[in-house]
């Protein structure tokens, strides 16, 4: 019986003083709040800066200054790789470091990628969270691009004149 009531008071103790473990980041969960705030119904993915295939190409048509951040692994990207002039290779287990963060451009937007859209969009999103706003994501990723272009068009650098008309 000792052994039970010592059992049950010590179990009681170590819960009230795990509790705040248990609890959740308040003032983090805030600013993704007011990040997320616009994500509502149509608007969604603009307000998540996904960019379509067709939006990316039009813009590298147009020669707007932009960067693609391509956040694949090193053996994604040996395979084949963004051929764009001025853009970046850097894994997303890399990217959270002054040194990498710091290669980033402000003055330009960043179009972040990786195969099927689902790293770039983590990727996008806390770039965004921590200030990165010209920062947008490829819907889809390369298999969207590649979906859109062809095998062998996506397989072929993008110059100007490769988008659609």
């Amino acid at each position: 019986m000792l052994t039970r009531i010592l059992t049950t008071t010590l179990l009681a103790v170590a819960v009230a003083f795990a509790g705040p473990a248990w609890s959740y980041d308040t003032a983090m969960a805030e600013s993704y709040a007011q990040l997320f705030a616009p994500v509502k119904g149509a608007g969604a993915g603009k307000a998540l800066h996904l960019i379509k295939p067709d939006s990316l190409l039009h813009k590298v048509k147009a020669k707007e200054p932009l960067v693609i951040l391509d956040i694949r692994t090193p053996a994604e990207t040996g395979v084949y790789s963004v051929t764009l002039p001025g853009s970046l290779m850097i894994p997303v287990d890399e990217l959270f470091t002054e040194t990498k963060l710091s290669l980033i451009p402000t003055d330009k937007t960043v179009v972040v990628v990786c195969m099927s859209g689902t790293r770039a969009t983590a990727a996008g999103t806390a770039l965004r969270h921590i200030g990165f706003e010209n920062v947008y994501v490829l819907k889809g990723g390369f298999k969207a691009l590649t979906g859109y272009l062809g095998p062998v068009e996506a397989n072929t650098p993008i110059k100007p004149d490769t988008a659609r008309k």
